[in-house]
């Protein structure tokens, strides 16, 4: 019986090593028939139906996996070979599909679409962000994330594009061609954005450039140097960081660094402009526009700092935020060496018959213009005067501008021979200036006076909630600010009713009373406001708000009634 088991063991082993060389030549033969059609979708190329190319290629990749664990078969070496071959061709085919759609479908934004943004859709408005989903509040605080600067941003690149985009960059990047993946990334998107800035109109301007264009010719290019900027860091810029992390989602790949490079021309460009103009030569007609350069980068700067923020982008938002306060520097010591250059004028302009002097009507017509600027002068002086009240310093300072200005002309009387005309050319100077300095005091000064609280404090009955940070009782409060309210009333019903026909005399009285009342009346109600905000009836005593006051203001010595006064 033994011979028989034994012989009947060999065959069922036998049997056995048939089934298994037969399944493992049919797995062979699946393998082979699923890298022959993958052959033949690989070599048709990407363009056509990418999710198909890219599956292929995946399917290879699974073959070549399972003949490299099969050492023993005969040809396997050869076969794995022609695989790798293949799989290196199509890397190929997949680098230069990516290459293609970067480079054809990254062009230059329509600069006319760009500089009509702004008016059709505003910067990033509270009832922009509610229309388009997001939050109203956040256009409040655009630092706290980049939904302010991007969600109207124009499509750099359209959808359908986009997710190819994707799928091919993460091809590439499992692939092991990362370095190329970012180089043509890199480049496509920087060329983009350089033809974008230039077709809109910036460009690359030396120092000497700058230092050698009239101040007309820059006051029209920095007009338009304000504008770009507001579109790059609102409009392009963040959609190029959108763009960016939109292809390389999900991917493991250095987008902050790619981003960064393909910024860093486009951006440092814009911000040389501005560097070449802050260090040029200095005189008092450029501060209006180192103000207006300045005002743009403190309103930016929020979107700076969030689309720069990581640190391959410290080169671009350090040089922004100092080209940021650079402009705010120079705007500073030019506006305080105002007085210097009106105290050391020498024009030797000779004004026969002792009318008005140019010197004192260029003095009189940059004051206005500085008026018209006082907020932005404000956040100028900020932190440069450190402790102390603002707008008080820039009075001061207004002050000695025009003490400056009647030093200077006392100097220049001397040169008449004639003495009767040298009072006359005094008195239409001195009228030119000071008349308005003569009747704010007069019409004003008690108006002025009931905002004051120096020498008051608490009689010491007053409860703590009754008292403001100074000491002073609420009841003193309500009682100046009825006062004011009361005084004013009286003045503007009164003053709206006279009329000065010079529109000029009639500006320089209206900004004589603006300088003396409207920093008095806002420091007082950014003092004093809070103890009578809690009150039943606050708007009994903080009837005006500082810009209703100004806006009042702007209705004197029109000639005629005045409209409902507004709060």
């Amino acid at each position: 019986m033994r011979p028989i088991q034994v012989s009947r063991q060999a065959a069922q082993m036998a049997h056995d090593n048939i089934d298994r060389a037969i399944k493992a030549a049919n797995d062979i033969l699946a393998q082979v028939v699923i890298a022959r059609e993958a052959e033949a979708t690989i070599l048709k190329g990407p363009h056509q139906d990418l999710e198909s190319y890219l599956k292929a290629v995946g399917h290879l990749k699974e073959v070549a996996d399972f003949f490299s664990l099969k050492e023993n078969f005969k040809n396997c070496e050869r076969f794995l070979n022609d695989i790798n071959i293949l799989l290196s061709k199509s890397s190929l085919m997949i680098e230069g599909e990516f290459k293609k759609l970067m480079i054809t479908h990254s062009k230059p934004v329509d600069p006319d679409l760009l500089l009509c943004w702004p008016s059709k859709h505003q910067w990033a408005s509270d009832g922009d962000a509610e229309a388009s989903g997001g939050n109203s509040g956040d256009s409040k605080h655009p630092s706290k994330s980049l939904a302010t600067a991007i969600y109207m941003t124009p499509i750099l690149i359209i959808p359908r594009i986009l997710s190819r985009l994707h799928a091919l960059a993460q091809q590439l990047i499992q692939d092991g061609n990362q370095q190329s993946c970012y180089r043509i990334y890199r480049d496509a998107r920087s060329s983009a954005l350089g033809m974008s800035l230039q077709k809109l109109g910036v460009e690359k301007l030396s120092n000497d450039d700058v230092e050698r264009m009239q101040l007309d010719a820059l006051e029209a290019k920095i007009g338009k140097w304000t504008q770009f900027m507001r579109i790059a860091m609102r409009l392009l810029l963040p959609g190029e960081r959108k763009l960016c992390d939109e292809v390389f989602d999900g991917i493991s790949f250095n987008k902050d660094q790619c981003f960064a490079e393909l910024a860093g021309t486009g951006v440092l460009t814009l911000l040389s402009f501005g560097d070449a103009f802050a260090e040029s030569k200095r005189s008092p007609e450029k501060l209006f526009v180192l103000m207006d350069m300045y005002e743009v980068m403190h309103e930016l700067r929020p979107e700076i700092e969030v689309i720069f923020k990581d640190s391959f982008c410290s080169e671009i938002r350090e040089a922004a935020l100092g080209l940021m306060k650079l402009l705010k520097q120079t705007a500073q010591e030019t506006f305080l060496g105002f007085e210097e250059v009106v105290e050391k004028d020498t024009s030797k302009t000779n004004v026969h018959d002792g009318t008005v002097h140019p010197l004192t009507i260029y003095v009189i017509n940059h004051v206005k213009f500085l008026f018209d600027y006082q907020s932005t002068l404000k956040l100028l002086f900020q932190e440069f005067e450190t402790g102390s009240d603002t707008e008080f310093e820039l009075g001061v300072v207004l002050t000695k501008i025009m003490q400056a200005l009647q030093n200077n002309l006392d100097g220049k009387s001397k040169q008449y021979k004639d003495p009767a005309l040298m009072c006359i050319f005094l008195a239409n100077n001195i009228h030119y200036m000071q008349n308005a300095n003569q009747y704010k005091r007069v019409a004003w000064g008690k108006v002025v006076q009931t905002l004051s609280v120096q020498g008051a404090s608490s009689t010491g009955t007053s409860a703590p909630s009754d008292l403001s940070s100074s000491g002073v009782s609420r009841a003193m409060i309500k009682e100046r600010f009825k006062s004011f309210n009361m005084q004013f009333e009286e003045l503007h019903a009164k003053q709206s009713l006279w009329t000065i026909p010079d529109q000029e005399l009639r500006e320089t009285l209206r900004l004589a009373i603006a300088e003396v009342l409207l920093p008095a009346y806002r420091s007082f109600v950014q003092r004093f406001g809070n103890l009578v905000e809690n009150e039943k009836k606050p708007r009994k005593y903080l009837k005006y708000s500082p810009e209703g006051v100004d806006q009042l203001l702007g209705e004197l010595f029109e000639g005629q009634q005045s409209g409902e006064q507004k709060q």
